[in-house]
């Protein structure tokens, strides 16, 4: 009972301070987030966006402050970079994620990727696909793993418009459960989106104005 009720749990970022070699990052933040729909952290390069992301991911520590209900959940990350293991192939890149037999692994694989639009793509090495095409293959895996929170940092970059708004579209579908957190600096990307946009400035990091859709 106890570990249902710390799943779904609001997340919260209180009085988080972070430096790095004496700057200051993040200086007594506070955060509340809803346990479902996608919050917008949008600013500038290097307010301190992915700062707090990696926070929340826990691949950074802070220096002082806690973030309390990300422990039990099963965190996806989209990164920047779309991070695809080079030796392997897009199918094979998608299928590392899943936990089934090889066989329904990449029949599953094969799904996500036709998905993204990548049908018949899947043999392919990531050198062999655009850099659209490699990151619409880490969408497919990000969404593959079924995670309860979604960590998205700038994860259209490399998508025209069309094909930006048919994978948010997708997202939206795929994890209607699902906390996603966005950071952007495109605000088209907040305004198709995000439920709750935060306006940031920064360093270190401090909300504006909070805009919320109709």
């Amino acid at each position: 009972m106890s570990a249902v009720m710390v799943y779904n749990m609001n997340i919260e970022m209180k009085h988080l301070t972070k430096k790095y070699d004496g700057k200051t990052v993040l200086d007594d933040f506070s955060l509340v987030l809803p346990q479902k729909g996608t919050v917008c952290l949008f600013g500038p390069s290097g307010c301190g966006k992915t700062t707090l992301l990696n926070c929340i991911a826990g691949l950074e520590t802070v220096d002082s402050g806690e973030i309390i209900g990300v422990q039990d959940k099963k965190i996806s990350y989209l990164f920047q970079e779309d991070r695809l293991l080079p030796w392997i192939s897009a199918k094979e890149n998608v299928a590392a994620v899943l936990h089934s037999n090889a066989n329904q692994n990449a029949e599953e694989a094969e799904k996500w990727l036709a998905l993204v639009g990548l049908a018949g793509e899947g043999d392919k090495l990531p050198s062999q696909l655009s850099g659209g095409m490699r990151q619409r293959v880490a969408i497919a895996r990000a969404l593959a793993y079924r995670g309860g929170l979604y960590l998205l940092d700038e994860p259209f970059h490399a998508l025209d418009d069309e094909r930006k708004s048919q994978i948010i579209t997708l997202i939206q579908e795929q994890t209607p459960d699902s906390l996603k957190i966005l950071v952007t600096h495109d605000f088209h990307e907040a305004e198709l989106f995000a439920d709750v946009t935060y306006l940031l400035s920064g360093p270190p990091v401090k909300i504006g104005k909070i805009i919320t859709k109709c």
